[in-house]
């Protein structure tokens, strides 16, 4: 079977692709977390297991989902203009949600769902439906997210991923098609992104606005991680936790604080649906 349930290393699914082998790993009552990324016998994707298994601590790996809301809020409240105020914590409430897990009908990945609930509306006022498809195609992971506002008012909302990628080392690391200028997340400046990169042994957290993709060269794996961008999910974040052999290379679509600030917010009107794509490709050097 494509979709199996296992039970080692820790509870999860296991998604497999009939033709390259390649496979996912998710654990959909733990925030619809992708766990895994097995390509061409490679584990692209970073896991502290560990500290995954400790239910008192938050999660390092994995690609968490981030949403109603990128980063953080100023007393994590969000005004919505009409006198109402949600309250959201950082990166929102979908990454601590249980979702609905399927197999995709032809056969290529499959779809995470996740719907608002009381608890998400006492949070944040909107019904919505997310779909979250995952396919496996030849050295890529390919990802759709499909939003259906199912209010009677317009959705604002920003929408991420948080991916960690193992890396050989913090040392070592190139960085393709990168703009001159960042956002400096820890200062919430601008910055020279070359400067910035100089510091991942020390930590980054910064947003830039590539033209199309990023890529990570990871020059003793002899391996490039590409993620393929597409408006309007096309800012990139780039965070690093030492000494974790990992970087994280997140899609965002807006930059923190996008709902305030109007910077690349989004709105969904009443009814309506919205898709968002981006791809992530393996390459040999």
């Amino acid at each position: 079977m494509a979709l199996q349930q296992l039970t080692s290393p820790y509870p999860h699914w296991l998604f497999t692709d009939a033709s390259s082998g390649d496979q996912i790993r998710l654990v959909p009552e733990r925030g619809g977390l992708l766990t895994g990324w097995c390509c061409g016998g490679t584990e692209i994707v970073y896991l502290d297991e560990a500290r995954f298994l400790d239910p008192g601590q938050s999660i390092r790996g994995g690609a968490p989902v981030l949403f109603p809301i990128c980063g953080n809020l100023p007393n994590d409240q969000l005004p919505l203009g009409d006198g109402r105020v949600a309250s959201l914590k950082q990166h929102g409430f979908a990454r601590t949600m249980p979702w609905q897990l399927s197999a995709l009908e032809d056969g290529c990945g499959v779809r995470l769902e996740l719907t608002h609930t009381s608890t998400t509306m006492a949070e944040f006022p909107f019904e919505f439906l997310l779909q979250l498809d995952y396919r496996l195609a030849p050295g890529a992971l390919e990802v759709l997210l499909t939003l259906h506002n199912r209010s009677s008012q317009s959705l604002p909302f920003s929408f991420g991923l948080h991916p960690y990628f193992n890396v050989s080392d913090l040392t070592g690391i190139k960085f393709e098609g990168m703009p001159e200028q960042c956002l400096n997340h820890l200062q919430m400046a601008p910055a020279a992104t070359a400067e910035q990169l100089q510091n991942l042994e020390q930590g980054i957290d910064l947003l830039v606005r590539p033209e199309a993709s990023v890529s990570l060269v990871d020059i003793a794996a002899k391996q490039r991680l590409r993620m393929e961008l597409s408006k309007p999910w096309n800012l990139a974040v780039f965070w690093t936790d030492p000494p974790r052999k990992m970087i994280c290379m997140e899609p965002w679509t807006g930059p923190r604080q996008s709902l305030i600030s109007g910077d690349s917010k989004l709105e969904l009107a009443a009814g309506a649906s919205q898709e968002l794509q981006c791809r992530y490709v393996v390459e040999g050097l």
